[in-house]
């Protein structure tokens, strides 16, 4: 089984290892439904989506008719403005089929103008507090891409006291000096704080550069089973993380397989012949 750890101080033990329903941006529901069963059989309990994420909540919303309380589910708004995040949490909730989500995130907040207006006044933050006040979510995080997310969360949890924060964390991008300290800096203050740590893009191997695009993911991953243990392990070879998996859903079994077999942290020697292997590079530079 995939073992599970609090998740943050919402209460709820979650399996490292979230569902990145990314994945289900463009299936079909019968595709939804082989995946939806397998992460019944594996015991993940808890699915990360989007409203962004093409047809995702759709797929997502039959299963919550049966299974609300098997899954701890979390959505997003990319709005910034206070009106139009108040509809869309709003209209997610339609999609999914649910009266309430455990958490509303705002949804990569990077941009320094964007990251103003969603915190300020009639910003998108005012409509997930009004959420959470009328019961349609519990909680409230925050997520973001890029090689400045690690520094824009910390200043977000000073101005704000989120509930979760979602950013990259890898071996390759770990590489960056400036990064791996902003990251640090981030971890420690949601340790103090009891703010779960999300990472994505676990499984990078590089930008899809001009090589034909062969998954669903926006980088290429790795492939081979033996690899991305290694890039697994070395994820949750670190207490306090958890893991959103791939945005393909013909990977993903690979990464729970993987998630189930966890053997510790690999050293750097053993991460360092899989970057020159495979030729690994930062999907953000």
């Amino acid at each position: 089984m995939i073992p599970t750890q609090p998740f943050g101080r919402t209460g709820h033990e979650s399996t490292r290892t979230i569902f990145g329903a990314a994945a289900f941006s463009s299936v079909t529901q019968e595709e939804a439904d082989r995946t939806m069963e397998l992460l019944l059989q594996q015991g993940v309990n808890h699915i990360d989506t989007a409203a962004s994420y093409g047809d995702s909540e759709l797929r997502i919303g039959p299963w919550m008719e049966g299974h609300r309380s098997d899954f701890f589910l979390a959505t997003k708004t990319g709005e910034r403005t206070y009106h139009a995040a108040h509809d869309q949490i709003r209209r997610s909730l339609e999609r999914l089929r649910v009266d309430q989500v455990d958490l509303i995130q705002l949804h990569n907040l990077v941009d320094p103008d964007e990251w103003e207006q969603a915190l300020g006044p009639g910003g998108a933050l005012e409509a997930a507090i009004q959420a959470r006040d009328e019961g349609l979510v519990r909680f409230i995080g925050v997520t973001g891409h890029g090689v400045t997310v690690a520094e824009m969360h910390r200043r977000a949890l000073e101005r704000f006291d989120f509930d979760s924060v979602l950013l990259p964390y890898n071996y390759v991008m770990m590489r960056n000096l400036q990064y791996a300290a902003d990251f640090e800096a981030l971890f420690d203050l949601c340790q103090q704080r009891s703010v779960a740590v999300q990472t994505i893009k676990a499984i990078t191997q590089a930008p899809w550069g001009e090589r034909e695009q062969t998954a669903a993911t926006w980088y290429e991953p790795l492939r081979e089973q033996a690899d991305i243990d290694l890039a697994v392990n070395w994820v949750l070879g670190r207490p306090g993380v958890f893991l959103n998996t791939v945005g393909d859903i013909h990977v993903l079994p690979q990464v729970l397989d993987a998630a189930t077999r966890l053997s510790g942290r690999p050293a750097d020697e053993e991460m360092g012949r899989l970057l020159a292997q495979r030729e690994m590079e930062p999907l953000f530079v």
